[in-house]
């Protein structure tokens, strides 16, 4: 019977372990992945930024590509102020082929990102960060070189409609960080598809 109480104890402080990735508050652990135009980009690299905004994304999600413009318009806005985006796909190619190494450079190219977009190839950034659907966004302050969560969830209410956005999470949070204020909201639910593995 105690044998059974300790295995049960360990399978539930495993699973809570190693569930749910990175909360607000936590800091974020370097990751160097490779991007569309061959070049390795590590978190590193942008220590000497205010911040980043990480948003995990795909080609195929009828979701990600509704955003797509929305982050390049982020990316845009904020980059020139501290906080650029970097862009990851999550998915396993096998799994849904639209979402290939190949595919992320065509769709790079044919949308012009001003942004780099990685590959996750053996997903393992992912579920250290906690992401579950496409696009799922984490934006990062920069405190003495390391990065700490001050946002996780959707880029803005309104996935289908542009127009008819009212909160803009991601950009109310940032303005929020560079003005020194406390984010009001830190955590909202992703809305898109689930991320693809075996």
């Amino acid at each position: 019977m105690k044998k059974n109480i300790l295995l049960i104890f360990s399978l539930i402080l495993t699973t809570a372990l190693f569930a749910g990735g990175y909360k607000v508050g936590d800091k974020a652990d370097n990751f160097k992945l490779k991007g569309v135009d061959g070049k390795k980009v590590s978190l590193k690299d942008y220590s000497d930024e205010k911040g980043v905004i990480v948003i995990f994304t795909c080609n195929h999600c009828p979701y990600a590509k509704l955003y797509e413009d929305r982050i390049i318009a982020l990316n845009n806005e904020y980059a020139p102020k501290g906080f650029p985006v970097v862009a990851i796909n999550p998915n396993d190619p096998e799994v849904q082929p639209e979402d290939s190494f190949d595919l992320m450079k065509v769709r790079a190219e044919e949308k012009g990102f001003t942004f780099p977009y990685l590959f996750d190839a053996k997903q393992e950034v992912y579920p250290a960060f906690g992401a579950t659907r496409t696009p799922h966004v984490y934006l990062l302050k920069n405190k003495g070189g390391d990065f700490y969560v001050k946002y996780i969830g959707a880029i803005d209410d309104n996935a289908r409609d542009a127009s008819k956005v009212e909160e803009e999470f991601v950009a109310t949070a940032i303005d929020a960080l560079m003005a020194g204020e406390r984010v009001a909201t830190t955590e909202t639910k992703a809305v898109g598809c689930s991320i693809k593995t075996k």
